[in-house]
């Protein structure tokens, strides 16, 4: 094949491009193509999954985006608002390219954001090196100028972002999408490649896989500007040739400019972009002069040790000893310090902090270093659940904080690696099948009952699916076979069903890193909140070698904090949460009764009805009854055993 799809807009277009990523990929390798570019508007969400899945099917990944270019990005004037921007392809040709993309990317959004992520010439300028640049479509700044009969500005706006990106690095970019402004505009383009000698590149603006697929890309915008399909002013594309191309067709689209189509093949083989996964980038912990990590993580493991057995037994000594050649081998003991900074920061400052949660309980050294409250020796908890040498991965410690004062750690984090080393994480919303049905309902301009009629027989499981509901459910069929707005809101439904639909931040998930963290990973800023966040999903940050805590903000450690400090107010008497006893015989007789409101992880109908048959007698009757309550447990029907 000669030609590869290099202007492409998948579902992380948000509400804009319809591609999933799987399916897209598929699709590209059916056509027999080797290599295709993601270029979505003004963001990368997309990028790490589109590669992941591009080398799984042996597909050459393009990594680029469609940025947005204004004169000023500090300017937020009228002036310079939505009409002002032009769009830009850039694709990576180098790793360097792609470092300056993520900047740039990041720079658009915490930095020049107005409607917006906006970049300037004067940050392409500096951001340039290793970037391959289009002139983009009919918003892009080299049509719009010749669409406003400014031919000769058009050929020295070619000839600037050529010496902007470098000779061979800077394409005039033709489209045919049978739409007017592309036919007068096509043959303008050609005359500026010709008197300027910039080459061209012949794309297709893909928005959706198949033709046939516009009607859900329409059903998208709609659900995005808040219109329905019948509203005459809503935004539209008034064509449906925004599909992923065969060569052929693109061939039959420009029989004339053959080199233009073999082009983007050329120019996808010069683009490298290769993600290093399992390369750790921890922080260095800041450590006090003349010490380094490995001698304060020793000291404090020792003082701990001793502080925590009285007197130390061999099984103690042997397990740290143990942990600590696991720990130093690969290349944790910086993680650890971290770990200890933030929760001894929050104890100190008064912040009620949880005694632990999951694998990292199993820690000796954990346990030593005051990370957790609990003696993984006394409870016969494994470490390996946690770290082991034959697994590589990074080590994950949940901790919980009071509610209302885990910012105050984050706080503390940002003061001590620097603001822009710390992140939190974006997360993505998707379609799931009765939001689906609601979306399209509205767009359809349905009254808000006949979607709500239609979610209720969908029903509340997990996870269904609008094709599973109506194989489940006689009613649903039966409305869908016999009532045909109930068939044309599910059609439209199940168009869109899955796609990503908005984008959030994620409730508890920090990256610390040891560098900015636009060197490694796009930014943006969160536009609800305002802080900085990720542009990739917490799943990929462990896989890029970043460093991701959860921060978990539990209001059971409000309500203890306010309990213990109400007690001393009114009493006198100081309760300090880690040494409240575990043994207290009126603890299980409460459990016991029934009266479990606002009783931690047990307060449910189920531990209820358990603790009334099991009846609790000790700590670990607690432990075992809440293991019961796990979806193996209950689906094998063991509760009853």
């Amino acid at each position: 094949m000669a030609f590869a799809h290099l202007h492409l807009h998948t579902e992380y277009s948000l509400l804009d491009g319809a591609n999933r990523i799987g399916p897209l990929l598929d699709r590209v390798k059916e056509l027999g193509m080797d290599a295709c570019a993601i270029t979505d508007h003004g963001v990368m969400y997309g990028v790490v999954d589109f590669y992941t899945e591009a080398k799984k099917r042996g597909i050459h990944p393009v990594i680029g985006c469609e940025v947005y270019v204004c004169e000023n990005m500090d300017d937020r004037s009228a002036a310079n608002g939505m009409r002002a921007m032009n769009h830009l392809i850039l694709l990576c040709e180098t790793q360097e390219g792609y470092q300056n993309l993520t900047k740039l990317v990041s720079e658009g959004w915490t930095r020049g954001f107005y409607y917006r992520p906006r970049v300037d010439m004067a940050t392409l300028k500096k951001y340039s090196k290793g970037l391959i640049a289009s002139s983009a479509c009919l918003s892009g700044k080299l049509d719009r100028l010749l669409l406003d009969g400014n031919f000769e500005s058009a050929c020295a706006h070619a000839r600037e972002m050529e010496s902007i990106f470098g000779k061979g690095h800077y394409f005039v970019e033709i489209m045919d999408h049978d739409l007017e402004d592309e036919k007068r505009v096509v043959p303008l383009l050609v005359q500026v490649s010709r008197e300027t000698g910039i080459p061209l590149l012949a794309t297709n603006d893909c928005h959706y896989l198949r033709r046939e697929d516009a009607d859900a890309q329409e059903v998208l915008m709609c659900i995005q500007t808040g219109k329905t399909l019948d509203d005459t002013n809503r935004m539209r594309m008034e064509t449906r040739e925004l599909y992923v191309k065969s060569e052929e067709e693109m061939r039959k689209v420009f029989p004339e400019y053959a080199d233009a189509i073999e082009r983007t093949e050329e120019v996808a083989k010069r683009c490298h972009v290769d993600f290093v996964f399992g390369e750790t980038k921890l922080p260095r912990f800041p450590t006090e002069a003349g010490e380094t990590s490995e001698q304060m993580f020793r000291r404090l493991c020792e003082k701990g040790l001793t502080e925590r057995y009285q007197p130390v037994t061999p099984e103690a000594r042997d397990r740290m000893e143990y942990e600590i050649g696991v720990i130093s081998k690969m290349g944790y003991v910086d993680y650890f310090l971290i770990v200890w900074d933030f929760i001894n920061y929050a104890r100190s400052q008064g912040i009620v902090v949880g005694p632990g949660r999951g694998s990292g309980a199993g820690s000796i050294v954990a346990y030593c270093m005051y990370i957790t409250q609990l003696d993984p020796l006394r409870y016969s908890l494994l470490f390996e659940r946690f770290l082991s040498p034959e697994r590589v991965e990074m080590p994950d410690i949940d901790v919980d904080f009071e509610q209302g004062r885990r910012e105050e750690v984050i706080n503390h984090i940002k003061d001590v690696y620097g603001e822009d080393h710390v992140s939190q994480v974006i997360t993505f919303g998707t379609l799931q099948a009765k939001n689906a049905v609601r979306d399209s309902a509205r767009v359809l301009d349905y009254p808000y009952g006949v979607g709500d009629r239609i979610c209720k027989m969908i029903g509340d499981e997990l996870g269904i699916t609008i094709d599973k509901a109506l194989d489940t459910n006689p009613d649903l069929k039966k409305a869908y076979d016999t009532e045909e707005d109930v068939k044309r809101i599910i059609d439209a439904a199940k168009s869109i069903e899955g796609h990503v639909r908005g984008e959030g931040v994620h409730a508890c998930a920090t990256i610390i890193c040891r560098d900015p963290m636009a060197d490694h990973v796009p930014m943006k800023r969160d536009t609800k909140g305002g802080g900085i966040i990720t542009q990739y999903d917490g799943h990929y940050t462990p896989d890029l070698g970043l460093l991701k805590m959860d921060f978990l903000g539990l209001r059971t450690l409000d309500v203890l904090s306010i309990a213990c400090r109400n007690i001393e107010e009114r009493t006198g008497t100081k309760i300090v949460p880690e040494e409240i006893p575990t043994d207290d015989e009126k603890a299980f007789c409460l459990m016991q009764s029934g009266n479990m409101d606002g009783l931690f992880q047990v307060e449910g109908a189920l531990y209820v009805s358990l603790f009334k048959r099991l009846p609790p007698k000790q700590f670990s009757d607690v432990v075992a009854s809440i293991a019961l309550n796990r979806p193996g447990p209950l689906e094998s029907g063991m509760v009853e055993d």
